[in-house]
């Protein structure tokens, strides 16, 4: 039953991350987010306990909280992104299937090494930090890097839980994601005052 879980939560984990490549609206943008801290939660589970791992997805629903209520205060053209054209889409849609194909085949290897820390573990922490790096390579908007960089955090927090169970280090790495955040805010919050000015 927990195995159903866990591949559950990748699954929802592939559609959540491919999702953040080709949405545009900062709303979808912070949903899908905020699903894909559920997907990391249940992963997280299968090494930690119940209340080590809910520090995760609470951090990660804090940190896409920030970041939507920094954009909701923002003006609507601060806040909208950018159209995505069909060549862009079909060239995101043959990243993100690479990438994808990639960690399909180097999770046994991974998965080895990591002393058997499980497939949909290693498959899942290694999905977030490609689709993480994927999102950082191809956009250079500040919500699309925040949540690239908070996305290539979980896949680590992922991979680290089936390592180290320290309570300390996951209140450090649940800190270090809100303060992506908060960097991400306060940069968009700038942006946003520079182009006023420039009005």
């Amino acid at each position: 039953m927990e195995l159903t879980f866990a591949w559950t939560a990748v699954v929802l984990m592939v559609i959540t991350s491919a999702g953040l490549l080709f949405v545009r609206d900062w709303r979808w943008n912070i949903i899908l987010l905020a699903i894909q801290y559920l997907g990391m939660f249940v992963l997280t589970l299968q090494h930690w306990p119940i209340g080590m791992a809910s520090v995760k997805v609470v951090a990660g629903w804090m940190s896409a909280a920030i970041l939507g209520m920094t954009l909701s205060g923002l003006s609507e053209d601060a806040s909208a992104g950018e159209s995505l054209g069909p060549r862009g889409r079909l060239f995101h849609l043959f990243a993100a299937a690479t990438v994808v194909l990639i960690i399909a085949v180097v999770t046994p290897a991974v998965d080895t090494v990591m002393a058997d820390a499980g497939f949909p573990v290693t498959n899942g922490g290694l999905l977030l930090i490609g689709m993480g790096l994927l999102h950082l390579g191809i956009t250079a908007r500040i919500l699309q890097v925040a949540i690239g960089l908070m996305t290539v955090l979980s896949g680590f927090e992922i991979l680290y839980s089936a390592v180290e169970g320290s309570v300390l280090v996951a209140a450090l790495l649940a800190v270090i994601n809100l303060g992506l955040a908060l960097v991400g805010a306060y940069l968009l919050i700038a942006a946003n005052a520079q182009n006023t000015e420039s009005l």
